[in-house]
């Protein structure tokens, strides 16, 4: 084994595309929120940032690619980075050093917690929001994370999961929804107008994560190679597709709406993360259009019929284009690309091990964080005050104004 300078420079120019993915996912938050939690929204993926890149190098990390134990979590041999060196790893990334492996493996660990912020703005306290960020990311992410990528039963028994769709996606969007059932919804939701402060900001965000998907998605095939340019097409036009149906049915509603085509395009990534290094990259048109089209009836469906406050609809884009990109990769796999072939060429098995992997991550995440949730909730408390919250969370918790500066 030696190290590749080619394969290294793509996965570190992939982890800082992976990275910059969280600010942009401050923005298109932000933006959605309303002016008096705009600070307070940017913040909490800011704050993650930090927090959980600590956390990955002290233990997450080590939980999550360390020496299996019972296929359900890793051993602590990485703790504190020990055994990660400059050198490649002969388990996970041969061609690439452990370090780099390590490093782009630790953003994704990044937005994931960042991800769950966007379903509890507005209304959540900051403090226990950091508590239930370093349990979530020990307790939650770091046995899916190993289940699937650090060698334990799902990745066993043959589940395909290229980018996180699993991982990431579901993971987020279940954790959300059990989260808010914890928190409640937002006081004057739903009658109050709650309009997006900064529509603007919303597709700048969207942008950067468009942008940051492609180290997200291609840098998932570790090597500079035609896996990786295979994975980037596929998740470019997956995002045209998605964006571009959403805003057609926007327009048949009503108008085709810049926030709508937005929201669309993000759909459209989320569904291609799993299958994007399994599929041949024309397929991501048809996972892209039907993402779309199931994110905004699931967004509809939970706002307008069910009244459920995820706040910046992080079920319905994550969690349902996550389910739907985990069920597509079963459906249209493909030997021809990843040796494994899925339901379109035959192979029925492979659409029931990604249901399988669906069920079990989704059923131990909502659990998990609901448990999470209300530890917090007794203890600490996870919800400011009736007065913090009419106020904004940007001058309750912060002292800041998104206009203004500093409170004096």
């Amino acid at each position: 084994m030696s190290v590749d300078t080619g394969d290294t420079a793509w996965i570190l120019i992939s982890s800082a595309l992976v990275l910059l993915m969280t600010p942009g996912l401050a923005l298109f938050y932000g933006g959605m929120a309303r002016r008096k939690n705009l600070l307070s929204t940017i913040m909490m993926s800011f704050a993650v940032m930090g927090l959980i890149g600590i956390i990955w190098a002290l233990w997450g990390y080590s939980l999550s690619f360390g020496d299996d134990i019972g296929s359900f979590i890793g051993g602590l041999n990485f703790f504190g980075l020990i055994n990660v060196g400059m050198g490649p790893s002969a388990v996970y990334a041969s061609t690439v050093p452990h370090l780099a492996f390590m490093v782009f493996q630790g953003m994704f660990a990044i937005i994931t917690v960042a991800l769950i912020t966007g379903a509890v703005v507005e209304r959540i306290k900051f403090s226990a929001l950091m508590i239930f960020s370093a349990l979530w990311m020990t307790v939650v992410y770091a046995p899916v994370c190993h289940w699937v990528w650090g060698g334990g039963w799902l990745g066993g028994i043959g589940a395909l999961d290229f980018a996180g769709g699993a991982v990431v996606h579901i993971n987020a969007g279940i954790s959300a929804m059990a989260l808010v059932l914890v928190l409640g919804r937002r006081r004057g939701f739903p009658t109050d107008v709650m309009e997006p402060n900064n529509i603007p900001l919303v597709a700048l965000g969207a942008g950067l994560l468009w942008f940051g998907w492609f180290g997200f998605n291609a840098g998932s095939a570790l090597a500079s190679d035609g896996l990786a340019a295979s994975a980037f097409v596929a998740t470019n036009l997956s995002a045209a597709a998605a964006g571009f149906t959403w805003m057609v049915i926007s327009w048949i509603h009503r108008r085709p709406s810049l926030l709508g085509t937005v929201t669309g395009a993000v759909a459209g990534l989320v569904a291609i993360t799993p299958a994007a290094g399994f599929v041949p990259p024309i397929t991501a048109i048809p996972i892209g259009i039907i993402a779309a089209v199931v994110c905004y009836y699931s967004v509809v469906f939970m706002k307008e019929k069910l009244h459920f406050d995820d706040s910046l609809d992080v079920f319905a884009v994550h969690g349902m284009g996550g389910i739907w990109g985990a069920l597509a990769t079963g459906i249209f796999a493909s030997s021809a690309v990843s040796g494994t072939p899925g339901l379109f060429e035959g192979n029925a098995s492979q659409l029931l091990i990604q249901l399988i992997s669906i069920i079990t991550v989704a059923a131990f995440a909502f659990t998990a964080t609901w448990i999470l949730g209300k530890l917090i909730d007794v203890t600490i408390g996870l919800r400011v005050g009736q007065k913090e919250e009419t106020v904004g969370l940007d001058l309750s918790q912060h002292g800041e104004r998104a206009y203004g500066g500093l409170l004096r």
